[in-house]
């Protein structure tokens, strides 16, 4: 059985972190304005996510990193709203957990960096992502929040901490 590892992110893993994101994204062809396929954070995620407001961590499977996920403020609402940042995970990295071990940090260390709520948004085509975010306790809201820049997305998510 493969093991899994998910730790905070370093400088050492912007460029993989960054790959996985890009590759998603095309698989469900969202590699296009409107989606995080071109925020400028990519390059350099390492340096986007401090803590304690903001934190990103990658999965690793027998040391090859799958995946990541991270979180911080969401632009345009008030201080206590925290948004889920860039949850992708390859497919050889589905279905062994990862994805749920990074919610759990997500949703522990937003709580400890003073949120009390978390949003996020995604696409309707992204039904793994939905049951694991609906698994969490988040609940779908019909309209987005904040200033994300991402405004190809169509589905949302709020979950309060």
């Amino acid at each position: 059985m493969d093991t899994f590892r998910i730790r905070k992110i370093s400088a050492e893993d912007d460029a993989p972190a960054s790959s996985i994101i890009k590759k998603v994204l095309t698989e469900y062809g969202l590699n296009r304005e409107g989606f995080a396929f071109v925020d400028a954070e990519l390059e350099a995620l390492s340096k986007h996510y401090i803590a304690p407001r903001a934190l990103y961590f990658v999965a690793e499977v027998n040391g090859v990193i799958v995946g990541g996920a991270g979180f911080g403020p969401l632009l345009g609402e008030d201080a206590k709203t925290a948004e889920l940042k860039k949850m992708y995970l390859v497919k050889e990295g589905r279905g062994l957990g990862i994805g749920a071990g990074l919610m759990r940090e997500i949703l522990t260390h937003a709580a400890g960096g003073g949120y009390a709520r978390i949003y996020l948004e995604t696409m309707p085509e992204m039904t793994d992502a939905i049951r694991l975010y609906e698994k969490s306790g988040f609940q779908a809201i019909s309209e987005p929040m904040g200033n994300t820049g991402h405004h190809g997305c169509q589905a949302f998510f709020v979950k309060t901490l």
